[in-house]
């Protein structure tokens, strides 16, 4: 081993022991906790070294961040592994139920992630030009999503009427970006299969799922319920049922 691949070595050693620490101190006590100074105490070097690896505290969050999607999205690539390829409508259930399951175990990491008011940080990766799906969680949603409209007709009160003209830009521009995820996993469809009211129909439905599950995580229910899960499967099949999807047995 030469002396430079050694030194590469042990760089790479030492960004995942950092990682490994900040998220650490994520779980067990919350972002505030997340300092360079505690970091570099349990790592064992000084906190002016911690800028060998990384920028900024800013920097480090972003990074972790993108570990928690890759994370996330590996479990929930898992699940799908487990279901009929077909069965478009099981990988939909699996991927909310798991996005859920995955939010309410995990609390800090979810926080972090997607309710966090600096920008990028809720996004896990900076998107400035829009040319593609942020996190990788998104796009294992997004793909799923789209797979489902694809292979199934849309009913005719789904279309674009309803779709407000101010949104028309935005949603086109996202229209492409799903488009293109989509078809990254080998399934092609275009716009036509994929209209504007489609792409606003999946818009809604992610914000209904995240602000269930966000509400669930943060405990922020308008009134107190002793199980939430019938709940969220309800609204699963409401969505679903808007598409035209019987309700999964």
């Amino acid at each position: 081993m030469t002396e430079a691949t050694r030194r590469e070595r042990l760089r790479a050693e030492t960004e995942r022991d950092i990682r490994r620490q900040a998220r650490a101190l994520l779980v067990e006590r919350g972002r505030d906790a997340v300092t360079l100074r505690a970091i570099a105490r349990e790592v064992g070097i000084t906190a002016p070294a911690l800028y060998r690896y990384y920028d900024s505290r800013e920097d480090l969050l972003r990074r972790l961040a993108e570990d928690i999607c890759a994370d996330l999205a590996a479990q929930l690539e898992a699940d799908l592994d487990r279901i009929d390829p077909g069965d478009v409508t099981a990988q939909v259930h699996a991927v909310c139920r798991g996005f859920r399951r995955w939010a309410l175990a995990h609390p800090q990491e979810f926080a972090l992630v997607f309710a966090s008011t600096e920008d990028a940080l809720g996004s896990c990766v900076p998107n400035e030009d829009r040319s593609q799906v942020g996190d990788q969680f998104g796009r294992v949603f997004l793909e799923v999503a789209g797979r489902l409209i694809a292979s199934h007709p849309l009913p005719e009160d789904l279309g674009g009427d309803d779709v407000p003209v101010n949104l028309h830009g935005d949603l086109a521009a996202f229209q492409k970006v799903l488009l293109a995820t989509v078809a990254e996993r080998g399934v092609e469809v275009d716009e036509h299969v994929l209209p504007l009211g489609a792409v606003y129909h999946i818009t809604q439905s992610w914000v209904r799922i995240y602000g269930h599950v966000a509400l669930e995580v943060f405990g922020r229910f308008p009134f107190a319920v002793t199980d939430l899960e019938p709940m969220f499967d309800s609204m699963l099949a409401q969505i679903l049922g808007e598409m035209g999807f019987p309700p999964q047995r």
